[in-house]
Parts: C-alpha cells; structure tokens; sequence
C-alpha cells in the first residue's frame, strides 16, 4: 500500500470495481475535492483500461482480484477485511465507482469540516442516501463522455418515495 502523506488524518476511500475506466476520473477528481487522502481499490479482474488509469494514480493502492466477486457476498468481503486492515482510526468512505458523496456545501466545506462537525457531535459514522439519477429524455439519450459529471446528462432524481430502515447489527 502506497502511504497516505498524513497518515493520522487520512481520509480513505474504499472500493470493490471492475471495468470502470468511463467513470475512474470523475470518480477520483471529486472525491479528491472533497477531501480523500487515499483510494484502497480492489480490482475484480477489469479488463478495459481501469488497470492502467489505477496503476498511474499515487493516490491509489490496487489489489487485483479474479475470484469470484458473488462468493465474496458481492465485494463486501473484501471491503470489510480492508476495512478492518487499514480503515481503523480514520474516516473511511465506500463508494462504488458509479456513486458520488454530495452534501450541504460540500463544493465549498469537503470531508474535513463535515468530519470535525461529526466528530463534535460525537457521531461515529454518517448513512447516506443513495438516489438513482435520471436524464430529462430517454436514458438511451444520456450519453456523457468519459470523465465527465455524470449530472451534465443525469439532473433528474424522484423527489418523494424513499424510505428509511436501520438495520440493528
């Protein structure tokens, strides 16, 4: 694993992908904005470019997998031993490459500000509500180019009709 430059104030990011070239540099540059110090990425035997644009990041430690991704209850396995190896003591995002975080001002505030706010408040993690984004015409029609925000082509997302369940351990 390549070293985070602040070691006790990393952010890290981890995630399970595979064959994600398209959406690796949106991906990367915002949550980099944001505040992301490190990327610990579990490749799962891409076989586009993900390889490549992964292995030429400093930021970004790879594992290439090509078991079974289903076996390993759909990546979570190997996000949860990760997660126990290197995540302890830091905030740790897991987002899958097709997900960005947003939240009030987070353009202008980032990851740190919204840590200090949870650490003061004494709040150990924070759920995120995950909406499906769709374009104004046919989903056919909502072509993006490699490395672009997906909201150019994707504004839309239902306004109502969520719901909430947290799950007990």
């Amino acid at each position: 694993m390549r070293p985070a430059a602040d070691r006790t104030a990393a952010i890290l990011a981890f995630a399970c992908l595979r064959n994600e070239a398209e959406r690796l540099p949106y991906f990367l540059d915002h949550h980099r904005r944001l505040g992301v110090s490190q990327f610990l990425i579990v490749d799962n035997a891409s076989t586009d470019a993900t390889p490549r644009l992964l292995a030429d990041a400093a930021d970004v430690s790879v594992w290439r997998s090509e078991a079974s991704y289903r076996a390993a209850h759909f990546g979570m396995d190997r996000l949860t031993w990760f997660l126990t190896r290197h995540g302890a003591g830091h905030w740790c995002l897991t987002p899958d490459a097709d997900e960005v975080l947003v939240f009030p001002r987070h353009d202008s505030l980032g990851l740190r500000a919204l840590n200090a706010w949870l650490d003061a408040r004494r709040i150990p993690k924070l759920a995120a509500l995950m909406l499906e984004l769709h374009p104004e015409g046919s989903l056919s029609s909502a072509r993006r180019a490699p490395g672009a925000d997906p909201l150019d082509v994707l504004p839309l997302f239902d306004a109502e009709g969520y719901l909430w369940d947290r799950q007990r351990r």
